[in-house]
């Protein structure tokens, strides 16, 4: 599934697009920075509640796609910006993180 169809989800807010044609393959749920560093699949969506400059830097490193911040959870405008340099997409959504999930995953990934 193309990064575009999930930013057009009508449960999110776009904070960074990314690179709307990248192939996303997966989704991947997790709070804790050191296991998604060591185990997020590259081209996935992260679903996540948090939001700071580490869960881009840890994006980056493992090539994830677009990052999803769960429960309403925001990230400051440096994060943002060094996302969109990175290429990285960066939602934003009240619903929780399985929710999100699922939800990904019945748009494109079935």
């Amino acid at each position: 599934m193309k990064l575009q169809t999930i930013l057009k989800l009508p449960d999110c807010r776009v904070l960074s697009e990314g690179r709307p044609e990248r192939e996303v393959t997966r989704v991947f749920c997790c709070d804790l920075l050191s296991i998604a560093m060591s185990r997020a699949p590259s081209d996935s969506v992260w679903v996540t509640v948090m939001g700071n400059k580490n869960t881009v830097a840890v994006a980056s490193l493992a090539d994830v796609a677009c990052i999803v911040l769960a429960e309403g959870v925001s990230m400051d405008q440096d994060s943002l910006e060094k996302a969109s340099e990175e290429g990285i997409a960066v939602l934003s959504t009240e619903l929780p993180v399985f929710d999100m999930a699922l939800n990904i995953y019945r748009a494109g990934m079935e």
